[in-house]
């Protein structure tokens, strides 16, 4: 790391000194544990829809590479950048969002994925980051700005995205944006009546969904009466975690990995169970708790109130993201088709995800001698509020 010591003045080590590195060295573990579990997990479900047995390996790959450059590439924007990305990304997002309704492809009765050559997106996976930094921004400059509407817009932001994802269905989804803009209200000040009340709006509408939706109320009542219904994928996925224990078969011995239809994808942490045991799953929970803990104490500190709203509500999403992959899998909640980030095998879940990182290591970067929306160099902001 010589050539990255406090001597050189080198944008490249400006940028190194002032990263949380420990956010940084945990996402490469994770895309490691995304590598070789797709080594262990795709090869079976290839070969069962017919394709090559290196088809998903290799698009994962180009996948992971193509995120850990995003990562890499977001963590360099200033907070100015973060915001006009988080602007850019969310129109365009929102706009493919609609455009799947139309042209989209239908999958067990939702369109949630515009096709592309190679892959298909989903566009809603975009909406989380951009939308958390987006209501951030509106939150925090409405108390600098007088008459600013930031409250206002950011509700019928907010509104417009639950049509459209209820439009889909993604109630998965909307579940995650509706959680990230409640924490988000909650970090800027709204009363806890308020908050409550947001909080028993969306209990109400679970059930609304249980009601309205048949693949909700499946996987509900699946999950709540366990005699009833196919339960093939969870019954599976427990018996890999049964058949790995403690210490695991080893890598590539698991067997009952290639019986699960989504092993590669929504089930990959039984993949991790069966092969690693529980001692590699506990590590891997590990790193996300580091990851998301760590963040969020280090906001306890943070004196800008845009910092501080935009990274929790980037990281409620992730850690969210995350414990509904895991909780699903060891049947802790009713199944959702959630991804394992950057373990789980998906092109818009690894590019949005690493967004998601990108935006919270800029924003949580180390900012001496760099103004609230400047560059490296710049001099330092004088004019930064306290959050009230």
């Amino acid at each position: 790391m010589s050539g990255l010591s406090r001597i050189n003045t080198s944008q490249a080590a400006r940028w190194w000194r002032s990263i949380d590195r420990v956010t940084l060295i945990c996402v490469g573990i994770l895309i490691g544990f995304g590598y070789i579990l797709m080594l262990a997990a795709s090869p079976a479900v290839a070969v069962r829809i017919g394709a090559s047995r290196d088809m998903f390996i290799f698009k994962q790959v180009c996948f992971l590479l193509l995120a850990a450059g995003i990562v890499i590439a977001t963590s360099l924007l200033s907070l100015r950048g973060v915001r006009i990305a988080a602007w850019v990304g969310f129109v365009l997002a929102l706009g493919a969002t609609f455009l799947t309704l139309v042209h989209g492809i239908e999958i067990k009765g939702a369109r949630r994925w515009i096709a592309l050559p190679m892959m298909s997106v989903q566009p809603s996976e975009f909406l989380k980051p951009c939308f958390a930094v987006v209501t951030a921004w509106l939150l925090t400059v409405r108390k600098e700005r007088r008459y600013f509407p930031g409250l206002l817009v950011a509700f019928g932001l907010f509104g417009v995205v639950l049509l459209l994802l209820k439009s889909q269905p993604d109630i998965g989804m909307l579940s995650v944006i509706t959680t990230v803009f409640l924490t988000q209200l909650f970090i800027d000040g709204l009363s806890l009546f308020l908050v409550g009340a947001g909080a028993a709006s969306m209990v109400a509408a679970f059930i609304g969904a249980y009601m309205v939706f048949p693949h909700v109320r499946s996987r509900v009542e699946r999950f709540l009466h366990p005699a009833v219904g196919d339960h093939y994928q969870i019954d599976t996925a427990l018996r890999a975690f049964g058949n790995g224990g403690l210490l695991g078969r080893g890598p590539g011995e698991g067997r009952v990995k290639d019986l699960l239809p989504d092993a590669h994808a929504d089930f990959v942490f039984a993949v991790a169970g069966e092969e690693f045991g529980m001692l590699i799953c506990l590590f891997i929970i590990g790193v996300f708790a580091v990851m998301v803990i760590r963040t969020l104490l280090k906001l306890l500190r943070e004196n800008d109130p845009f910092i501080a709203v935009a990274t929790a509500g980037l990281m409620t999403g992730f850690g969210l993201q995350a414990f509904v992959n895991m909780g699903s899998t060891l049947h802790l909640i009713p199944t959702k088709g959630m991804t394992l980030p950057f373990i789980s095998y998906g092109g818009s879940s690894a590019m949005s995800v690493a967004l998601t990182i990108g935006m919270v290591l800029a924003l949580t970067r180390s900012r001496l001698g760099e103004g609230r929306f400047g560059q490296f160099g710049q001099a330092p902001s004088s004019n930064r509020k306290v959050p009230a």
